[in-house]
C-alpha cells in the first residue's frame, strides 16, 4: 500500500482536529475569561452593598446618639417644670429605642476599633439615663445630680465626636473601592434640634 495514500487522510484527520481542538481552547478560555470577569463584577457589587450597608448604620448609630444626648438635655432641663416632663419622658423612651436598635445592629457589623468607641458612648448614655431618671423620680444614689448629669453629657459630646473620627476614617478607607457614597453620610447627618444642644 501506498504510504501517501494512508499518510494524507491522516494528515487531514490531524488537521481538522487541532483546528476543532484549538476552536474549543480558544472558546474555554474565553468562558474562564467572561466567568473572571464575572466573579470580578460580583465581588465589586457585593462589597458596594456591604459598604453602603456600613455607611447606613453609621449614620443610625451617629443620628440615634445625637438625638439620645438631646433628649438627656431635655429631661435634665425639664426637672421641676412639670408641665413639660410628660412630653420629654415620653421623647426620650422613643429615642433611647432607636438608639438601642441602631447599636444593636452596629455590634454585628461595625469594625472592632469602631465598636469600641460605640460601645463606650451607648454605655455612657445609659448612666446618664439611669441618673436622670432617679432624679426625676425623686430617687437619687449617691453622685447624682444636674449638675452631675450635666457634665456627663459634655463628655459624652466628646466621645460621641471620637466615634464619629473613626467612622470617619474607616468609610474612607472603604471609599477608593466602594465610589462617591461616603459623601452622602456627611448630607444625611441632622443637627441637634436647639442650640442648647448643639456640641461643645
Amino acid at each position: 500500500m501506498d504510504i501517501d495514500v494512508i499518510t494524507a487522510p491522516l494528515v487531514a484527520v490531524v488537521g481538522v482536529v487541532g483546528t476543532l481542538m484549538s476552536a474549543l481552547l480558544t472558546q474555554r478560555a474565553a468562558d474562564r475569561s467572561q466567568q473572571r470577569e464575572q466573579e470580578r463584577e460580583d465581588g465589586a457589587r457585593n462589597r458596594r452593598i456591604e459598604a453602603r450597608e456600613l455607611w447606613a448604620c453609621y449614620v443610625a448609630l451617629n443620628i440615634s446618639g445625637r438625638h439620645y444626648l438631646a433628649a438627656l438635655t431635655d429631661q435634665l432641663y425639664a426637672l421641676g417644670h412639670d408641665a413639660e416632663l410628660p412630653n420629654v419622658r415620653q421623647r426620650l423612651t422613643d429615642v433611647r429605642d432607636d438608639h438601642r436598635e441602631a447599636y444593636a445592629e452596629a455590634q454585628l457589623i461595625l469594625p472592632d476599633r469602631v465598636l469600641d468607641h460605640a460601645e463606650a458612648v451607648s454605655h455612657g448614655l445609659g448612666a446618664v439615663y439611669g441618673m436622670v431618671r432617679r432624679l426625676d423620680d425623686g430617687t437619687p444614689e449617691t453622685g447624682d445630680s444636674p449638675s452631675a448629669a450635666h457634665e456627663e453629657i459634655r463628655a459624652l459630646w466628646d466621645r460621641l465626636r471620637e466615634m464619629r473620627r473613626q467612622m470617619r476614617a474607616d468609610l474612607a478607607a472603604s471609599r477608593s473601592e466602594c465610589g462617591r457614597w461616603r459623601g452622602e453620610a456627611e448630607e444625611s447627618e441632622v443637627s441637634p434640634a436647639s442650640d442648647r444642644h448643639s456640641e461643645e
